[in-house]
């Protein structure tokens, strides 16, 4: 979905497939097919933005296929669907039962994360919209905090300006930019606005131009960020919001009231990370998941508000006495894309956690998935619109 922002540049808005499981490229046609364009016609579209999520599979069958790539541009054309961004953070497995830490590898303390985030900016330049000059990654923050040496930082930020240099050798070549951007995440080295201004703002950092930030809502709702002063300060130190992805995580006002451990309870889930924090008088404390904080005695205070890194369905909140940070969304829209200029062009709804709900709100069937994807796009659809951004057909 494109939007005409009021100082006349195009915003893209699309949901990420990364919802879908799907490791090779047979299986991302699929999900073209079976989810993405039926979203698309529930929304009565004639076209869709999708964050396209491809496992190192699928990127290497279309690294050593022209063909594919073409096959694959071809679907997207058929099926009414574009790509101007990729979610590169995801390596391989996202779909598995258990993932946990395993989404935090490789690290770009690895080669393997170079190569792969490069072979998916090759493939982005190959799969952009002819009228679309620009696509973006977002890529994880570095890697997990823990066993996280000096030495390591070095050679990760390494990695990230041979990253760059490549990335101006791909423009040349093609004529097309691609930009990266680090998804702040609890619990890793980069998990705060703040740890990404020291990472890119600081000596030995990417050039700004190629490497920037990602702004998942969720993950500044979790670490009880506030959006305004988070995101001034990345514009006032010049490190750009590559894109941001829309999403919102679990809140608990009030932990110890009666019920609401037990209503937390039902969100703790064996498959993903769902790290928990605490907003305390001292500073922000957490867990580095939802069972920790639920489990261990005094683990965090429960006179204080909770969230918990968990996407929340953005037309969905869950019942009382949870609710969901969608004002601190909604907050971060305002000052991403309402002001005189958008910070950042490309936008993309990311609940991946619909069949990690609890059963009760799991969608059954395809059908139900799409209308609940849709019905996120349309939340975000009123929020662009209500901030004087115009839908274009």
């Amino acid at each position: 979905m494109r939007f005409r922002h009021p100082d006349g540049s195009v915003v893209h808005l699309a949901y990420c497939t990364n919802v879908h499981a799907a490791e090779d490229l047979d299986g991302v046609m699929s999900q073209l097919r079976e989810h993405a364009e039926p979203v698309r016609r529930r929304l009565h579209r004639d076209r869709l933005g999708i964050g396209l999520w491809l496992a190192r599979d699928a990127v290497r069958r279309l690294t050593a296929d022209p063909s594919a790539v073409r096959a694959l541009r071809a679907e997207l054309a058929r099926r009414g669907l574009e790509v101007v961004t990729l979610n590169g953070f995801p390596y391989q497995g996202f779909g598995a039962r258990r993932v946990k830490h395993r989404v935090y590898r490789p690290d770009w303390t690895q080669p393997a994360r170079l190569e792969h985030t490069t072979e998916l900016a090759r493939l982005l330049t190959a799969l952009l919209p002819d009228d679309a000059a620009e696509g973006t990654v977002s890529t994880l923050p570095l890697a997990w905090r823990e066993g996280f040496t000096p030495e390591l930082r070095r050679t990760a930020l390494t990695a990230l300006g041979s990253l760059a240099v490549r990335l101006d050798a791909l423009e040349e070549m093609t004529g097309r930019s691609v930009r990266v951007g680090l998804e702040p995440e609890p619990g890793c080295t980069v998990e705060t606005t703040a740890d990404a201004l020291e990472v890119l703002g600081g000596a030995g950092a990417p050039p700004a131009h190629r490497i920037g930030v990602c702004v998942d809502t969720c993950h500044l709702a979790t670490q009880f960020e506030e959006p305004g002063s988070a995101l001034d300060a990345l514009a006032a130190a010049g490190v750009p919001v590559v894109k941001s992805q829309l999403s919102a995580a679990l809140h608990a006002e009030l932990p110890a009231a009666e019920g609401v451990l037990a209503a937390l309870g039902e969100f703790d889930e064996p498959r993903f990370l769902h790290q928990t924090r605490a907003l305390t008088a001292a500073g922000v404390r957490g867990t580095d998941d939802l069972g920790e904080a639920l489990r261990a005695n005094g683990a965090l205070p429960g006179t204080v508000p909770w969230r918990s890194h968990f996407h929340v369905p953005l037309h969905a909140p869950p019942a009382p006495p949870l609710t969901s940070t969608l004002d601190v969304l909604e907050a971060s829209l305002k000052r991403l894309v309402g002001g005189p200029a958008p910070l950042t062009r490309h936008l993309e709804v990311e609940t991946y956690t619909w069949q990690a709900l609890p059963p009760a709100l799991r969608p059954r069937t395809r059908a139900q998935l799409a209308d609940g994807i849709a019905a996120e796009l349309d939340v975000a659809r009123e929020m662009l619109t209500a901030l004087g951004l115009k839908e274009l057909p």
